[in-house]
């Protein structure tokens, strides 16, 4: 899965020249945390709503609400924004764009292609791909196992849910949970009979923990 697939495709974004106002008013009208600011059709800024909140505090203390508005209406966003964003590529994987984000201690990209604002992702994007890759949004079976580490082994332990008639609905590798093995998840469900899959996948891999959701 990329980006492209779960970006937000319609954005809207505040002119470098706008006031702080403007960006205040569109984060409350479309209820969004993150807006891209914008130079002659190109990406220049972001605007977060952390930014507004850490500025708005230190400048409201001694302002009455005329002088707060009138702030607000001259100051301009390229005040608070951070120049030259982070901004990723339609095509990219979106785990590579969860990393991105969390290595770099952001909350969105703004996506872009051939120099053209075309997206942004959110980490509430990347939170929506995450519950679908893993199936965690379905009902069935959720079977832990800790593996050997060899070419074929999550193959068998998937063959003896399969054998009794349930699909697989993801399979997920994590980290090793000792040397020479590897602890893999596997979401299924089916019109099998279940306490007869269960059965099976416990005399095969005895630590296998197994959760239902229905």
């Amino acid at each position: 899965m990329y980006v492209k697939d779960w970006m937000t495709h319609t954005v809207h974004t505040v002119d470098i020249k706008d006031g702080i106002s403007t960006a205040v008013k569109l984060m409350h009208a479309m209820n969004i945390k993150h807006v891209p600011v914008m130079d002659h059709g190109k990406v220049v800024g972001l605007i977060s709503d952390r930014a507004l909140k850490e500025y708005l505090p230190s400048k409201s203390t001694t302002l009455d609400v005329f002088e707060l508005n009138y702030l607000l209406d001259s100051t301009n966003v390229k005040e608070l924004i951070k120049h030259d964003p982070i901004v990723c590529e339609p095509s990219l994987p979106i785990e590579e764009a969860a990393n991105l984000m969390l290595v770099e201690g952001i909350g969105c990209l703004p996506v872009v292609e051939d120099g053209r604002l075309v997206g942004i992702i959110s980490d509430k994007d990347i939170f929506k791909a995450l519950v679908d890759i893993t199936g965690g949004n379905k009902k069935g079976y959720r079977i832990t196992f800790v593996l050997v580490d060899r070419s074929g082994s999550i193959k068998e332990a998937a063959n003896v849910i399969r054998d009794h008639k349930f699909g697989i609905e993801s399979i997920l590798s994590g980290h090793v949970a000792s040397e020479g093995m590897r602890k893999v998840v596997i979401r299924s469900r089916g019109e099998g009979d279940g306490e007869a899959m269960c059965k099976a996948v416990l005399e095969k891999y005895p630590d296998a923990e197994i959760q239902f959701r229905g």
